[in-house]
This record gives C-alpha cells, structure tokens and sequence, in this order.
C-alpha cells in the first residue's frame, strides 16, 4: 500500500485546503460559509433547479444541503418553490440578494484567483484544471466492486 501522504485523495485534499485556505477569510467577512458559497455559485450559473439535482451539482448530502438551504432562505439569498410538475419536489434559484450579495464578493473572489494565477502560473492552472477534468473523465463508471480488486468498468 502507497504511503499516506502520498496517496491521491490526501493529495487532492491537500492541495483543496491550501486553495480554499485563500478564500475562507473573504467569505467569512461576507458571513458566509464554503458550501453557502458553493450553492451560490452554482445556483448563479442556472436559472433553477430541483434541490436533488442541486446536491448532485455541488457535491452536498442531502441532509447538509437542507440545512444549507434553510439558511439561505432566512436570509433571503435564495428563492424556493414547489416545482409545478411535481409537487414533491422543490425548486430553488438564487435571489436578487443572492444575486447582490456575490457581486459583493466577486472583486475579492476575483483577485484571490489572479494572486493564485501570478504565484503558480496561468499556463500551469490552466493544465492542473484540464488534467483534472480530464482525470475525473477517466475515472467516470469505472467502480470497484465491494472488497474486490477488480475494477468494473460500466
């Protein structure tokens, strides 16, 4: 077995934490957290979604983005409603406060990423980001089935 540290999501995690070690101060000055944020960003970048869908986009648990949910919607920085087509389902975009608030944040956001850009390179950013693209491409429908060695390949 590979050596901790040197194991690739210890990697990943590694280098997310020095990425996001940037932005926590800017985001804690807005009051917001890295998954408020997250969902934010997401939901800036659609016109709606259904809140399944949403935690699949963001890479959130249910259960966290219902609480995350929750305070976004008491502050106002969301807007949710049932979705006409299902009324089981819930649907959430982001609001005008929302909307306002990341205005706010992106001038900080925005030189956090040059800082980033000048210290580590743009050419090689620009490769880190299509390798990881490109490793999270590769590794789509390959599992591994449990306690066996051998990959599935779907």
């Amino acid at each position: 077995m590979r050596d901790f540290s040197r194991s690739l999501p210890m990697s990943l995690l590694r280098a997310r934490e020095a990425v996001m070690r940037q932005f926590r101060p800017s985001l804690r000055n807005h009051g917001l957290t890295e998954q408020q944020w997250r969902i934010l960003r997401a939901l800036a970048a659609i016109d709606s979604i259904e809140v399944t869908e949403l935690a699949r986009t963001a890479f959130l648990l249910g259960p966290s983005l219902s609480r995350i949910l929750r305070d976004l919607d008491a502050r106002q920085l969301i807007e949710r409603r049932i979705d006409p087509a299902d009324q089981r389902r819930s649907v959430v975009s982001i609001s005008a406060k929302g909307l306002k608030l990341m205005a706010a944040v992106a001038p900080t956001s925005e030189a956090i990423y040059e800082a980033i850009t000048k210290r580590y390179g743009a050419r090689k950013l620009a490769e880190l980001q299509e390798m990881l693209a490109a490793l999270e491409q590769s590794l789509s429908g390959l599992e591994f089935a449990a306690g066996e060695g051998e990959p599935i390949d779907e």
